[in-house]
């Protein structure tokens, strides 16, 4: 990690065991259509939103209620001139136990000020792991990407509509 890696840090008054279970519950905080698991130690999961973003990450680290590092094994946004910015990079969550709160900090290792993607994607994380994924933990709903079917469906029937 280097000083200009993006950084996110909260505390929240759950037990490490709880932060842990809801950050290796991806589905509730990340997106919907997330396809794999991302609960063990070497698994590898599928992310996509919509035709804007894809990647696949592996859990290179699992340390239960402590540690979860994810690597960035391939990746695609159709809005960078690299497509594949993410790929290689790792995104760090890390648990510790503070007094009575429990302190969470994300890194997501070479996402730095320097990457086409950076503002975007810091305001992404902004919005998943201290809104999503701490609500996902302090109120057992996050507000995940919803599966991309159920837009479809739902933008068809508007349209069906006349809306």
């Amino acid at each position: 990690m280097n000083a200009q890696d993006y950084t996110l840090t909260f505390q929240v008054a759950k037990s490490p065991e709880e932060v842990f279970k809801a950050v290796t519950n991806v589905r509730g905080w990340w997106s919907e259509q997330i396809e794999g698991r991302a609960d063990a130690l070497n698994e590898v999961f599928n992310y996509r939103y919509q035709d804007i973003h894809r990647s696949r990450m592996k859990i290179i680290e699992f340390v239960p209620n402590q540690k979860i590092v994810w690597l960035c094994e391939e990746n695609h946004f159709n809005f960078t001139k690299d497509e594949k910015e993410w790929t290689g990079t790792k995104l760090s969550f890390e648990i510790s136990q503070n007094s009575d709160q429990t302190e969470l900090v994300f890194t997501h290792i070479g996402l730095v000020p320097t990457e086409e993607c950076y503002s975007i994607c810091t305001d992404s994380w902004r919005n998943f792991i201290q809104g999503s994924l701490k609500l996902l933990i302090e109120t057992g709903k996050g507000k995940p990407n919803p599966y991309q079917t159920a837009i479809d469906n739902a933008e068809k029937k508007k349209a069906a509509a006349g809306i």
